[in-house]
């Protein structure tokens, strides 16, 4: 057992935390917000993932996990100290660090011994080597410490899952005591055989930001793939599946829909871009994806214009906020890119969301925008019905009552999660991504005109 420090609480440092609890660390998480620090220790947890608050509620009453905002304090106290504080992009897209390297200033003024700091905030390659100086230029001669790169790949809506039983562990470091200390921390995954790679610093960062690039190029590639499938009168769910069964490919990340969000690929596409910049190597091909990203999101809004005719003054129900289910987080999430491109049309928009419409009412993108009780309540008067996240509970709308309650049936299904003939049966027009129908197909024919019967002499 470890005395462990994570220094902030997002997604990544409370997840983190709580799991090394979990394992049977003594763990204690520091922010530096007092008021959301005693909000913790009140098991009020600062956003939404599935069952999270039961395992933070078992570690704290059981006293492996505590919660502070003395990180002075804890360093001294630790052995170990993960950095889990944010990187938001900068104007030029590039990472912002200075929360790294604020936090390993204190770690340094406050080494009392040997300590391993582990960077586990997504950082551009070369922060990892670049702390072992900024960390020796603040602390005292002679003090011992090691610097490791120990990236996370947890999935926002199931955090825990992929936390405790990850696709693999990821050790950069140079000591073999700062490798050993990470595989006796990660021992329980031992357990359930997860592959562990150890590599040099460099290497264990770019596997972090080489990983989303690649998912969010799937995800942009089946994206334009789905417009071909409309051109051409394919059915983008078939080609996806069927791509998918090839083992080098794989399924996953082959769904169609506005284009990706949330915290980390939109983030982690430019930050790559903006360090490969500055290496002097071209970044093509993720230049083009998050250029593909955007028009993405922009045809789902020409889409829904399209759906309602001339948008100005139509009334559109938005089903869904956050970037993806499970997760309050609305951090670049497409529906409010969506919604933002539907005012700007002139269109009245009406929004629900299952859990983060608390969240969402204070955002500049959601002012004139009507929040609803439910999504019938939603779609009340509403021209179209946009299901832009796919929640549970989208899957299985009761389509009589939803038509009843709009004045034009109109379903935008931007996640596929509707069969058109199932949604055209119950008198909807269908939108779908990459639902393209061959020329004539589901066309009535016309009879052939009847023949006139000659008439008849008079004799």
């Amino acid at each position: 057992m470890y005395d462990i420090t994570v220094v902030g609480t997002g997604y990544v440092g409370l997840v983190t935390g709580a799991c090394l609890a979990d394992f049977g660390n003594n763990v204690t998480c520091v922010d530096n917000d007092a008021a959301k620090v005693e909000r913790m220790k009140a098991l009020e947890l600062p956003f939404f993932e599935p069952g999270l608050p039961e395992i933070v509620a078992r570690n704290f009453n059981e006293g492996r996990l505590h919660f502070s905002s003395d990180l002075a304090g804890c360093v001294r106290d630790s052995q170990v100290v993960f950095i889990t504080v944010g990187t938001p992009p900068r104007a030029d897209g590039s990472a912002d660090t200075s929360q790294i390297y604020a936090v390993a200033k204190t770690v340094a003024q406050n080494l009392n011994g040997y300590k391993l700091v582990v960077q586990k905030s997504t950082a551009p390659v070369g922060t990892a080597r670049d702390l072992i100086g900024w960390i020796r230029k603040w602390a005292k001669k002679g003090a011992e410490f090691d610097v490791a790169s120990n990236p996370e790949f947890l999935r926002e809506g199931s955090a825990l899952e992929t936390t405790l039983r990850p696709d693999r562990t990821v050790i950069g470091a140079e000591s073999k005591k700062a490798v050993e200390i990470l595989r006796k921390i990660h021992k329980p995954l031992f357990l359930l055989e997860t592959p562990m790679i150890v590599t040099g610093l460099e290497s264990a960062e770019l596997i972090k930001y080489a990983s989303n690039c690649f998912l969010a190029t799937k995800i942009s590639f089946i994206n334009e793939m789905a417009n071909l499938c409309e051109a051409l009168g394919a059915d983008v769910q078939m080609v996806a599946r069927g791509m998918g069964m090839d083992g080098r490919i794989g399924k996953k990340f082959l769904h169609a829909g506005p284009g990706y969000g949330g915290s980390c690929f939109p983030k982690d596409t430019h930050a790559l871009s903006a360090f490969a910049k500055k290496a002097k190597v071209k970044s093509g091909i993720v230049d083009a994806v998050i250029a593909a990203n955007e028009h993405q999101m922009d045809r789902m809004v020409d889409k829904i214009c399209d759906a309602v005719g001339s948008p100005k003054g139509k009334k559109v129900a938005v089903l869904g906020l956050s970037f993806k289910p499970n997760t309050d987080d609305l951090r670049e999430a497409p529906p409010l890119y969506v919604i933002a491109g539907l005012k700007r049309r002139g269109v009245k928009v009406v929004a629900f969301d299952p859990i983060s419409m608390t969240k969402a009412e204070t955002l500049p993108e959601m002012r004139g925008v009507e929040l609803a009780a439910d999504a019938y309540d939603a779609a009340r008067g509403a021209h179209a019905v946009a299901i832009i996240t796919e929640w549970n509970e989208f899957r299985g709308m009761d389509l009589a009552r939803l038509k009843r309650v709009m004045k034009k049936p109109v379903l935008c299904d931007l996640r596929n999660i509707y069969e058109p003939a199932e949604v055209e049966a119950a008198g909807f027009v269908h939108v779908g991504v990459g639902k393209g129908r061959p020329a004539g197909a589901g066309k009535a024919r016309k009879a052939a005109p009847k023949k006139a019967t000659p008439k008849r002499k008079k004799r």
